[in-house]
């Protein structure tokens, strides 16, 4: 089998899988929450408590869930492939299934930073992080997320790793992310793009697509690339 360069785009269903609820329902909801009042940065000045509580119940539920069969593939892709993973996930199930490559855009659940200094970055011990809680300079620490109204720090990032890539699979997303904050994204320079749900309309650009459950993602595709 050739080694390639394989780069997965993974989103909200790759994890909803894993029994954790997508980022919204389709009342515009997050867990019973408006967005503006726990993913913002006005809504972290203004009821810090929420806030706080919210993402400590949704870490709490993370470490109850276990990574799918789809994680645990797309780590066995390294058997044999360069695997890059690029996700629009908070959750560490990539990681746990095994993967050693993984870029999370919008930040991880379970890690902490700094208030004043973004680069100070630290794992959560627990599920709990807790008002008062310091960095090392002092200042108090929030869950490490890129909430609405803040840029997307890696953004730019991975635009060169699609670029380079040899096979581009996305699992889980409607892609409406990436078309509309980076529109260059999803232009791999060479080899295939293959999907797996949800749909998305504007798929169909595409040289080469197919649709199939997260779970679908299975060991003949890692053949398939070969």
């Amino acid at each position: 089998m050739k080694s390639q360069h394989i780069v997965v785009l993974s989103g909200a269903g790759m994890s909803a899988e894993s029994g954790l609820r997508t980022f919204r329902d389709h009342n515009g909801l997050w867990e019973d929450h408006r967005v503006e009042d726990v993913a913002t940065p006005e809504a972290w000045c203004r009821d810090r408590a929420l806030v706080l509580r919210f993402y400590n119940e949704r870490c709490k539920a993370l470490l109850s869930a276990e990574p799918n069969d789809g994680h645990h593939t797309i780590a066995g892709w390294e058997k044999h492939h360069r695997v890059t993973v690029i996700t629009q996930n908070v959750d560490d199930l990539h990681e746990r299934a095994g993967s050693t490559n993984v870029i999370h855009l919008h930040g991880e659940l379970r890690k902490a930073r700094s208030t004043v200094n973004p680069d100070l970055v630290y794992p959560m011990k627990g599920w709990e992080l807790k008002e008062g809680d310091l960095c090392e300079q002092g200042s108090e620490l929030r869950p490490h997320l890129v909430w609405f109204g803040e840029e997307v720090p890696l953004m730019a990032l991975p635009q060169d790793v699609v670029a380079a890539a040899e096979v581009l699979v996305v699992v889980g997303t409607s892609l409406q992310v990436y078309s509309r904050r980076r529109p260059g994204l999803l232009r791999p320079s060479r080899g295939a793009l293959h999907l797996r749900r949800p749909e998305s309309p504007g798929s169909r650009r595409f040289p080469e697509f197919r649709r199939e459950r997260v779970g679908g993602v299975g060991q003949s595709d890692a053949r398939s690339f070969g």
